[in-house]
């Protein structure tokens, strides 16, 4: 596992939607106060339609950062749709033998590029991005641990249970397993089931979250991975934050309750822990979790920890 050092340089880039200057600027600002040397490369900036550039310069910017030694990090300067068009070429570069393993970090549509990590077996960190790093600043409790996760120092994540307040949410499933951790937003998760980027493998612990997705869609998801086998092999779950969906449906007065019921409704490894309700995703207490690493998932009364190895 990468360990940042002062001075290490850190690579800003925008695999997808285009970025608010301001957000990169106080981005930088608090890597450098990390002693951080922080790099935002050519097309960060930049706008073409949606995106910050077209898929050949954002690979571009990719590109750099993967083949540049110096860089240990990179981090998305947001999410959106986009970071699909570089999976391929990505993959060949980073299984050429030219590059050595580097943090990531993001969040959101950046789960399709923790899914190409994870096919490498490189660590990386679901985590907020540069609005947050730039917002909250370098003295934030989050993005210290953040930093404590760069520097190799933060190996053991406590999560509180039951966040969001709803009642469903307080309903965890107990117990310990171990295994891989993977996963994040669920309907970039469902686009990979039956590719070689689909990073949910039998033994792994699986963390889920999501934005703007109706219950029914959600659940949707959730039949396809059960479809697909995925429910009959998983060693844990943590299901982060569901936000800004419609509530409640007809069926579920809200998105846990509904998950809670897929869950009860048993099918394949019915007993593994589950933490529910966790803060993970789209809030601004999103708390950041290393994917792609073993580790050890505790679940109990009002809290989840994750040990890794």
């Amino acid at each position: 596992m990468v360990k940042l050092a002062p001075g290490d340089k850190v690579a800003i880039l925008s695999p997808a939607s285009m970025i608010n200057p301001a957000y990169v600027e106080g981005a930088v600002a608090t890597l450098r106060q990390w002693g951080l040397r922080p790099e935002v490369m050519p097309h960060t900036l930049g706008q073409s339609g949606s995106f910050s550039a077209t898929a050949t310069d954002r690979l571009a910017d990719f590109r750099m950062a993967l083949l540049d030694d110096d860089v240990k990090a990179i981090i998305c300067s947001r999410g959106g749709y986009g970071c699909i068009h570089l999976l391929p070429e990505l993959d060949r570069v980073m299984s050429s033998g030219e590059v050595a393993p580097k943090w990531l970090v993001g969040f959101s549509d950046v789960s399709a590029l923790h899914a190409l990590w994870g096919r490498h077996r490189w660590p990386s960190v679901h985590a907020s991005m540069t609005k947050h790093l730039a917002l909250a600043g370098p003295d934030n409790s989050l993005n210290q641990r953040l930093l404590s996760i760069l520097r190799g120092e933060k190996l053991r994540l406590d999560l509180p249970t039951g966040f969001s307040g709803v009642e469903a949410g307080r309903l965890s499933r107990e117990g310990v397993c171990r295994g891989m951790v993977v996963g994040g937003n669920l309907a970039v998760l469902g686009g990979l089931v039956g590719t070689p980027f689909n990073p949910i493998r039998p033994g792994t612990i699986l963390l889920i979250e999501d934005i703007a997705e109706p219950i029914y869609k959600v659940e949707r998801i959730l039949w396809q991975l059960r479809m697909a086998g995925i429910f009959d092999s998983l060693a844990g779950l943590i299901v982060g934050q569901f936000t800004d969906y419609r509530a409640p449906s007809a069926d579920h007065a809200d998105m846990y309750a509904m998950i809670n019921a897929f869950l009860s409704q048993g099918g394949g490894n019915a007993a593994f822990p589950v933490a529910m309700d966790v803060p993970v995703g789209h809030v601004d207490t999103n708390h950041p979790v290393i994917l792609n690493l073993a580790a050890e998932l505790e679940v109990g009364e009002g809290s989840a920890t994750l040990r890794y190895h």
